[in-house]
């Protein structure tokens, strides 16, 4: 006879295969009484726990949770994904454990697989990225009972411990370096207008500007794609008052916004000056290099681990700020070109 599953449990009750595995494993998210009884109907036709007997006799799975709500093609050309991943990787390699990625198109199904995955326990905990204002996965892996890491800015993270780096220093440090330069009309092409950190980052070139009196600064959203950068740096270099510097807020719109330049016969540096955040092997291996502000995303990813592996044992742990981007200085920033009157 066939064996009997969660999936015939799930019909017989009347729910779905996610509520039988909280009811099975004990974990919140179903009524005493709808757990009773999912427990009487697994008991009446005979079903046995397989790969959920880890749950259910305490053991852990040894595995991370990592949902990335981003176009698959994205997150593999994006170096700062792949380094924040190998930062984590090597933190959990070094302890035997797993990491289990997942990509999706909305958060909806962020939040669906991270229900599924912790009531089947098949994680033992997760890391959320690209925090939202009101991010209704916080609220959900609370309600989960789920120990999570958030990397991202404290003031959102609802209660779920933050690993997080400041954004304005870099912010101020990129713009007051370009003033010194002599730039008066800088741009910023940035990232997902959604995002904490970018509304961080947003906040922060505004205020800088307004000390140093600029009234030219112009900000640009994107999806964060190396297309929508350079249609970005296209349509800000073809307007009339064309920035004389831009900053990028990743190496790949960076990249592609030096290609434009050079397509359009502008000069980098001599006509534009180009900044890029979150340096990369990317920025350095193009010419002219790209001036970034850097900073040791794999260590990020490793704090990151560091902590949820901490709350995973049932320790006291705090959040962590992680040190700032600094500026690194390379060829494509300097001097504006001068205007003949």
């Amino acid at each position: 006879m066939k064996r009997p599953t969660i999936a015939d449990i799930a019909r017989r009750a009347g729910v779905s295969k996610v509520a039988v595995s909280y009811a099975l494993n004990d974990r919140p998210g179903v009524s005493e009484s709808k757990r009773a009884a999912i427990k009487a109907i697994a008991k009446e036709i005979g079903w046995r726990p397989n790969s959920a007997a880890r749950a259910l006799n305490g053991a852990q799975a040894r595995t991370v949770g990592l949902v990335v709500c981003r176009p698959a093609r994205v997150l593999g050309m994006e170096p700062f994904f792949m380094e924040l991943i190998s930062g984590i990787e090597g933190e959990l390699s070094a302890r035997s454990f797993a990491l289990m990625l997942q990509v999706v198109a909305d958060h909806e199904q962020e939040i669906e697989a991270y229900r599924r995955w912790w009531g089947e326990g098949r994680i033992d905990g997760a890391i959320l990225v690209d925090l939202h204002f009101g991010d209704p996965r916080v609220a959900e892996l609370r309600v989960l009972g789920l120990p999570a890491v958030v990397v991202g800015h404290p003031s959102e993270s609802g209660g779920l411990l933050p690993v997080w780096s400041d954004e304005s220093p870099a912010v101020h440090e990129a713009v007051r370096y370009l003033y010194a330069l002599g730039h008066r009309r800088i741009a910023r092409v940035a990232g997902l207008p959604q995002l904490v950190h970018t509304v961080l980052r947003d906040r922060a070139f505004d205020t800088v500007c307004g000390q140093l009196g600029l009234t030219g600064h112009t900000v640009v959203h994107t999806d964060y794609t190396g297309e929508e950068g350079a249609r970005a740096t296209r349509r800000l270099i073809s307007s009339p008052d064309r920035p004389t510097a831009i900053v990028y807020d990743n190496d790949i719109m960076a990249v592609a916004g030096l290609s434009v330049a050079q397509e359009m016969r502008l000069d980098v540096p001599g006509d534009l000056s180009i900044v890029a955040w979150d340096d990369s092997p990317l920025s350095q291996v193009v010419r002219p290099a790209l001036t970034a502000l850097s900073r040791d995303i794999p260590a990020y990813g490793a704090h990151a681990a560091r902590r949820l592996m901490s709350l995973i044992a049932g320790d006291e742990v705090g959040g962590f700020e992680d040190e700032a981007a600094r500026l690194t200085p390379r060829g494509s920033t300097a001097p504006p070109p001068v205007v003949a009157h």
